[in-house]
């Protein structure tokens, strides 16, 4: 435990001085507007959720990208599973050459979660501390305690529904938990009801997002009950976050072959009809927008070649080019 520990404390001092700085960044500011400590604190902490979601809008990006190009590769990913299905190893080899062919990385869709996970243990970790007036990283020991005990609908941003003592905060964490739960529940079913192809929604792939959608709701449920108001808070305004962000991803650049793919099509059609476009013009238009969307691009990896190599092809080049032009004058 002393080397978890001191792993964790080496991880977690960066952390808390970023967490503490952003929060206290956020309080001075809605302290201007807002008279309220409770609610200066609370919507800090909704600040933060929204300066660390920001941050990692380009993992957002790249795991909406690994997840689509996941879906298009199932096809071929159930194609390899028959032929190499009595041999698992040549099978996860196959699977992962795919995979690495097409620029797709399967554990891509893990990291904003995983990365999250620090930063809401910390903030855990930081209200715990700041209930007992012991400040961490920028917040001072009198500005945690304020933190901790400033009063949000009734509640401190520190209490717990287990170890509440008014009701009004049992009612508060008790409907904390349900929206973290419930956006948890609508993230993951939007994403398989919208965009998920049809030949997507059976394999390993498919069971897995099954299993995420009905797991990670009674995970939160179970661990939600253990947490402060403030980290319930900081959790459900990140799933409201992904499930807006998810959706517009989802209406704007969909995977092909999906319910979601089917409803922008019908509405670029629309828009091309009232520029005027003809029917056979608007057929071409979406021909070439299938072909683009038909498979993952992959990536061809350039041959390392030094400078004389590089010279001496490009010389070559030359020389094919004029002997194939019939000579110089």
């Amino acid at each position: 435990m002393g080397a978890i520990g001191d792993l964790f404390g080496w991880i977690a001092t960066p952390l808390y001085y970023a967490i503490s700085g952003i929060l206290l960044v956020w309080q001075k500011a809605f302290a201007y507007v807002i008279p309220s400590e409770g609610w200066q604190w609370a919507l800090a902490i909704v600040g933060l959720t929204v300066t660390i979601r920001a941050l990692l809008i380009p993992l957002f990006v790249k795991q909406i990208n690994s997840s689509r190009n996941m879906q298009l590769l199932q096809p071929k990913v159930k194609e390899l599973q028959k032929k190499y299905g009595h041999d698992r190893e040549k099978l996860a080899n196959e699977t992962m050459k795919l995979y690495k062919d097409s620029g797709t990385n399967p554990f891509a869709s893990c990291l904003p979660l995983l990365l999250q996970m620090p930063i809401f243990f910390v903030l855990f970790r930081l209200l715990s501390h700041a209930s007992k007036g012991d400040g961490k990283g920028f917040l001072s020991d009198e500005a945690a305690h304020e933190f901790a005990n400033s009063t949000w609908l009734g509640s401190l941003l520190s209490d717990q529904f287990t170890t509440a003592d008014h009701i009004s905060t049992q009612i508060l964490t008790g409907f904390l938990v349900v929206a973290m739960i419930a956006t948890t529940f609508l993230t993951q079913r939007q994403l398989m009801s919208k965009n998920m192809p049809a030949d997507a929604m059976t394999g390993q792939y498919a069971q897995q997002q099954k299993l995420l959608l009905y797991v990670l709701p009674v995970v939160f449920a179970v661990g939600g009950i253990a947490f402060p108001v403030g980290t319930i808070l900081y959790w459900t305004s990140s799933n409201l976050w992904t499930m807006g962000q998810q959706f517009y991803v989802i209406r704007n650049n969909p995977a092909p072959g999906t319910p979601a793919f089917d409803a922008k099509q019908e509405r670029d059609r629309e828009k091309r009809k009232k520029k005027g476009l003809t029917d056979a013009e608007i057929d071409i238009a979406e021909a070439n927008e299938a072909a683009a969307e038909k498979r993952p691009a992959t990536r061809t990896q350039p041959k390392n070649q030094t400078r004389s190599q590089r010279k001496k092809a490009g010389t070559s080049a030359g020389r094919s080019t004029t002997q194939k032009n019939g000579g110089t004058k």
